[in-house]
């Protein structure tokens, strides 16, 4: 792969993980609940997921997802469920300015559920693989340059989200988010049902 092809699939990713949506939610959530550890937690396995899919992407399995309605279907339904779930949990939340955030600062278990399942939940990020990921991918493709592009998406959408956790999480930031953490929870509880719902009506 050429360097100038790599700084395409480069750019490409950065596009794909900046974009607003349920994932980033889902990071700011586990941030202002509990503290830059969880924050960074939930993006490195955000990333895992996103490297999961890029590797079925590459070896050309991520199709089969896509071209099996049934399959397909499960995989959104799972998504919308799980994104009602964590939209539940974040209006509930949202009924409290009280967040004890010592205790949950240590619940790393729960961010790292979320980062994968919101990552596997997300149908869009197959449709975004193999949309855009597969004009890199050539039959004559080598083995190094197939895995190359799985270890960029994987580390840009990692650090990506890493990012905004420490950003979130800094000093001078946290405490306004804790200080209004009642309607951030709501609002992001909102925004999470609203994105469940989406992702279920296609």
């Amino acid at each position: 792969m050429s360097l100038e092809l790599w700084f395409s699939l480069l750019a490409i990713c950065a596009l794909g993980a900046m974009s607003p949506g349920p994932s980033l939610a889902m990071v700011m959530q586990n941030t202002l609940g509990g503290g830059r550890l969880c924050g960074v937690v939930a993006g490195l396995a955000h990333a895992l997921g996103v490297g999961l899919y890029a590797g079925l992407t590459v070896l050309g399995l991520a199709a089969v997802i896509v071209h099996q309605p049934w399959l397909y279907r499960l995989v959104t339904w799972g998504g919308a469920l799980y994104l009602a779930w964590l939209g539940i949990q974040a209006l509930r939340a949202g009924g409290s300015a009280d967040f004890d955030i010592v205790r949950q600062a240590r619940d790393w278990r729960r961010a790292m559920r979320d980062g994968l399942l919101v990552a596997l939940g997300n149908p869009k990020l197959i449709v975004f693989f193999i949309a855009l990921l597969s004009q890199f991918v050539t039959a004559d493709l080598s083995t190094h340059a197939r895995w190359l592009i799985v270890a960029t998406a994987t580390v840009v959408d990692g650090g990506w989200y890493v990012l905004v956790a420490l950003v979130l999480s800094h000093s001078r930031v946290l405490p306004w988010l804790q200080q209004h953490a009642g309607w951030i929870h709501r609002l992001t509880g909102i925004v999470l049902l609203g994105l469940a719902a989406r992702v279920a009506l296609g």
